[in-house]
């Protein structure tokens, strides 16, 4: 059973930076597509960012944070990260990532609020 611990989210101004962090367990991480997903109030969970699997060469974005965030993998890790630049107040939402289709269980997320 795969699972993920999320981290690296807080409280930033507008146009400030995070970086975050995901640690899966799981011998066979570098197989899967893996996404960030995030969900804000009232909102509906959705997918902001996924990097193919194995060499991580390929990545996707959704247009709302296309050319602000990249996502990339260290597979010797088991770790996927998510870096947030040039954050708008939209952005705020918890922050979770999952296997691309979202298969395996949810972690706690990580909270990122972009505030002023």
């Amino acid at each position: 059973q795969v699972a993920f611990v999320e981290s690296g989210g807080g409280l930033v101004q507008p146009g400030g930076s995070l970086r975050l962090s995901c640690a899966a367990s799981g011998s066979i991480f570098r197989f899967h597509v893996m996404g960030w997903y995030r969900q804000a109030p009232g909102k509906q969970r959705e997918l902001v960012a996924r990097v193919s699997s194995e060499s991580g060469s390929v990545t996707i974005y959704a247009d709302s944070v296309k050319g602000r965030f990249t996502v990339s993998r260290d597979n010797a890790k088991n770790t996927v990260y998510l870096q947030m630049n040039s954050l708008k107040p939209e952005d705020t939402a918890v922050y979770y990532c999952n296997e691309v289709p979202a298969t395996a269980g949810w972690g706690q997320g990580t909270q990122v609020t972009v505030s002023s």
